[in-house]
């Protein structure tokens, strides 16, 4: 049991709002009682005057990291990939898959499923290979399939109740029973990597999809007379739409069309990282594709499609508030709140409140990680003056 341990000084951020000069306290592995003042009980405080105090992240879009992949690694190369993360200040990760064959995807599932059932990853993200070739980014064409009930079925069993969320271009064949079939099993379908018609993305969320997976990439562009997906993905309450704030996927200006319509409350900031996120340049494979990785920007040797992203959460924390100008309060919705609540754990993770799982980030006035707790033990043990 992690010693108890309190929190004074910094900016929190509360579901409430910011609190100037606040108190946390964490008892073992949860958090007893964040707010003003001081500790009554002796307990000696950490000054954190200066810094920010918010929840830890929450990434529901990640292929790997540290040199490590979700998808062709080994047990040691997860957890390796999965640690890389944490020290980004990500303590709840869905590891996600890449497009390969059934019974590899399968077999990968079960693997993944045992470091969930253990608490290192927080579920499984099946990308592929139930998208359209003409959408298809950095996915090989070859292993594509359509996305047939039956198929799918043979992913969400092999996870074990494990399976998160499975990413479907839902016009093509199947895709609408697939839909579904993944709503009845309490798996989020998210629609992505499509080649959708406005109509078709409509017919799709009615049918229970709720996510749009990297909104703006891998699908049509907005169009005045041809509003394709992303109109749909917009405007409709249900869904959630990810984003991915490192500067290459999205314009600012798209960021903030995405903020102006789906709201604070509609949008999770994912990584979508590879095997170079928080590692460095250099060659690399994503599936069975190799990607160069220049100046951290991920591309398919063959084509120089965008092949994921090198980006960790911090980093799309610090972007969102310092280039973007977006609320802190705002970004932490984005980056912690409403992931959480996507995956149905907003009851122990996502926000600072009594009772919660004691996940946490220290930020100083750059907004620059400098502590990282996770079920209250230091990930990251702040170096405070």
């Amino acid at each position: 049991m992690a010693a108890r341990k309190v929190l004074a000084g910094a900016r929190v951020v509360l579901p409430s709002g910011i609190v100037p000069d606040g108190r946390l306290i964490v008892d073992g592995t949860r958090i007893a009682d964040p707010g003003p003042g001081d500790a009554r009980d002796g307990t000696p405080a950490l000054d954190l005057s200066g810094h920010w105090l918010v929840p830890g992240f929450v990434d529901t879009h990640n292929h790997g990291g540290g040199g490590a992949s979700f998808t062709n690694g080994t047990v040691d190369d997860i957890l390796r990939g999965v640690h890389t993360h944490r020290l980004h200040g990500t303590t709840t990760l869905v590891a996600s898959t890449v497009t390969g064959e059934m019974d590899a995807l399968a077999q990968r599932a079960g693997l993944l499923s045992e470091l969930a059932e253990q608490g290192d990853i927080a579920g499984i993200h099946f990308e592929g290979p139930f998208i359209s070739p003409c959408r298809k980014g950095a996915h090989a064409e070859a292993l594509l399939r359509d996305p047939d009930p039956a198929e799918v079925r043979k992913l969400v069993d092999a996870a074990r109740g494990r399976a998160r969320m499975v990413t479907l271009a839902t016009e093509l064949p199947g895709g609408i029973d697939s839909v579904r079939l993944l709503a009845e099993h309490g798996v989020i379908a998210a629609i992505g990597h499509t080649d959708a018609t406005y109509e078709q993305t409509v017919e799709a969320i009615d049918a229970g999809a709720t996510v749009a997976t990297h909104l703006f990439n891998a699908m049509p562009v907005l169009g005045h007379r041809s509003p394709g997906p992303i109109a749909a993905l917009l405007e409709d309450e249900r869904v959630t739409v990810e984003l991915i704030n490192d500067g290459t996927h999205l314009h600012p200006a798209a960021l903030e069309l995405a903020f102006h319509h789906a709201g604070a409350g509609r949008v999770a900031f994912i990584t979508d990282a590879m095997d170079a996120a928080g590692f460095g340049d250099g060659r690399y494979l994503l599936g069975p594709l190799e990607v160069e990785v220049t100046h951290g920007v991920a591309r398919l040797v063959e084509g120089g499609s965008i092949a994921g992203s090198t980006l960790t959460l911090d980093r799309a924390f610090q972007r969102a508030v310092t280039v973007d100008r977006l609320p802190v309060e705002d970004v932490v919705r984005a980056i912690s709140a409403n992931p959480a609540k996507l995956l149905g754990l907003d009851a122990t993770v996502g926000s600072l409140e009594p009772g919660k799982d004691a996940d946490l980030v220290v930020l100083d006035a750059d907004f620059e990680v400098k502590g990282v707790m996770r079920k209250g033990a230091w990930i990251v043990e702040p170096a405070v003056d």
